[in-house]
C-alpha cells in the first residue's frame, strides 16, 4: 500500500546532559530567528533603519507569547484557570500536585490579536508609520513561524486528529494509543506553507505591497481559512464546546477571514515607498 500507518514516539528533545532542548521550545527559536532575517531583507528593502528592526522583534515575541497564553485561557480554558490565576504565567501546576508544565497552553487566535496590538503600538512609539504598513510585512514572517509552531505540535503529540478509522494516519505512543489519526498538525503546517509563499511572491512580485491592508487581508483569508478546514479533522481541544457542529477554533476564525476581505477589498488606499 501507499500509505500506511506510522508509529510516532519521538523524544522530549535533544538531551544535552544538562539541559533537555524540547522540541516545541526549539521550534519556536527556529521560527522567530528566521523572522527576523526575513523583516530584516523588507525593512533593507524599504530603506527602513534596521535599528527599528531590534525594536520590532522585542514586540513581537512578547505579544506573540503573552498574547497566545492569554488566548489558551480566555477561549478554552477559562474554566480551570479562572480558579488558578497563578499558573496563568508560571510553567507549574499546583493541583492536584505540583508539576513543571511549561506553557503548552498556546493560542493562536489570541497570538494574532496580541501581534496586531503590538504592531499598533510600535508603529506610534517607533516607526511612525501605517499599522497597515507593517502588518502588511510582518505577516509573513508571521505564516513561516506558523509552520514550525505546527511541527512543534507535532513532536509533542499535542493538537491531535480524529482517528482515521482505516490503516492510514500517525499512532501517537506517548498518548498510549494503538490507532492512527490524522496529522492534523503536519496538515496545517503544509496550508501555513503554502501561505507564506503566496503572501511572499505577492509581497516582492507584484505592486499589492502598495495598497495598504491588502496583503494583510490576503494573509487573514489564507491563514484561517487553513485553520478553519483543518479544524473538522482535529479532536476538541481543552474545554472546547461544539456549537451548530463548528467548534470554538472554527468560530474564533470566521471573523478573521471576514475582516481579510474587508482589507482586500476595500476602496484603495495607496502608500509609495
Amino acid at each position: 500500500m501507499l500509505f500506511t500507518k506510522i508509529y510516532w514516539n519521538p523524544s522530549e528533545g535533544i538531551d544535552l546532559g544538562f539541559f533537555t532542548i524540547h522540541y516545541y521550545s526549539l521550534m519556536f527559536v527556529v521560527a522567530f530567528t528566521i523572522g527576523w532575517y526575513l523583516m530584516k531583507h523588507i525593512y533593507e528593502r524599504e530603506g527602513v533603519s534596521l535599528e527599528k528592526l531590534d525594536s520590532l522583534f522585542i514586540y513581537t515575541v512578547l505579544a506573540t507569547l503573552i498574547g497566545a497564553r492569554l488566548g489558551h485561557v480566555i477561549f478554552y480554558d477559562w474554566d480551570y484557570f479562572q480558579n488558578h490565576l497563578l499558573e496563568i504565567f508560571l510553567p507549574v501546576r499546583f493541583e492536584p500536585e505540583f508539576q513543571f508544565t511549561g506553557f503548552r497552553g498556546l493560542a493562536s487566535h489570541g497570538a494574532a490579536i496580541g501581534i496586531i496590538t503590538a504592531m499598533y503600538l510600535y508603529c506610534r512609539n517607533v516607526l511612525h508609520k501605517p499599522v497597515l504598513w507593517v502588518l502588511d510585512r510582518i505577516v509573513i514572517p508571521v505564516a513561516c513561524g506558523g509552520i514550525f509552531v505546527r511541527i512543534g505540535n507535532f513532536m509533542n503529540s499535542e493538537i491531535i486528529g480524529k482517528p482515521t478509522n482505516s490503516d492510514f494516519g500517525v499512532v501517537f505512543q506517548q498518548l498510549g494509543e494503538d490507532f492512527p489519526r490524522h496529522p492534523a498538525q503536519i496538515y496545517e503546517a503544509v496550508g501555513y506553507l503554502l501561505v507564506f509563499i503566496i503572501i511572499w511572491l505577492t509581497y516582492w512580485k507584484t505592486e499589492k505591497r502598495t495598497k495598504l491592508g491588502y496583503i494583510f487581508g490576503l494573509f487573514l483569508v489564507l491563514l484561517w481559512s487553513v485553520r478553519f478546514l483543518v479544524e473538522f479533522m482535529k479532536e476538541p481541544q481543552v474545554g472546547e464546546r461544539a456549537t451548530w457542529a463548528l467548534n470554538t477554533g472554527q468560530w474564533l476564525s470566521i471573523p478573521f477571514i471576514l475582516a481579510g476581505f474587508y482589507f482586500m477589498f476595500r476602496t484603495s488606499t495607496k502608500h509609495r515607498v
